[in-house]
């Protein structure tokens, strides 16, 4: 199995139980999410994407389910905010410490508000990136939220 990412020593520092998951990450994949699900077999909606944005000009990570969209008026009125948009991947990759595709919630370099997308509490486990191309985590959603100390909402389409 990988080495340890920030990612992984950040829940194992917490105590936190989770199970790591490989596969073959593709660079040409148009939604590295849904090609994460596909590799390993898991459904999509279980399967959770990291995006980067600004919301009102500050930074906020963004988890939601793999298969679907980000509505930024939705997730804007959610977190109190007037507007939000995507983060240039250059600027995500300097905050976070690590590669667009590879984005793990978890053991960012600086630490930013999060926001978890409340649908996720439908299943018992989910899936994050854990730190480089090819890795997941699997994660009990509340512990998820525990460790990041985030927020839960209602921002998906």
């Amino acid at each position: 199995m990988a080495k340890g990412t920030p990612a992984t020593k950040a829940l194992s520092k917490a105590g936190i139980a989770y199970e790591l998951a490989e596969y073959d990450y593709d660079p040409g994949a148009g939604r590295v999410g849904l090609q994460a699900a596909e590799a390993m077999g898991v459904a999509p909606e279980r399967v959770f994407k990291t995006l980067m944005v600004e919301l009102d000009g500050a930074p906020l990570c963004v988890i939601l389910s793999s298969d679907a969209e980000v509505d930024m008026k939705a997730l804007a009125a959610a977190m109190g905010g007037k507007s939000a948009r995507m983060m240039k991947p250059e600027a995500a990759e300097r905050m976070t410490g690590y590669k667009v595709g590879g984005v793990s919630p978890l053991g960012q370099r600086k630490r930013v508000p999060v926001v978890l997308e409340q649908a996720a509490r439908r299943f018992a486990t989910i899936h994050v990136n854990g730190g480089r191309r090819g890795l997941q985590i699997e994660i009990a959603p509340g512990d998820l939220v525990s460790v990041l100390g985030c927020r839960e909402a209602s921002f998906a389409r």
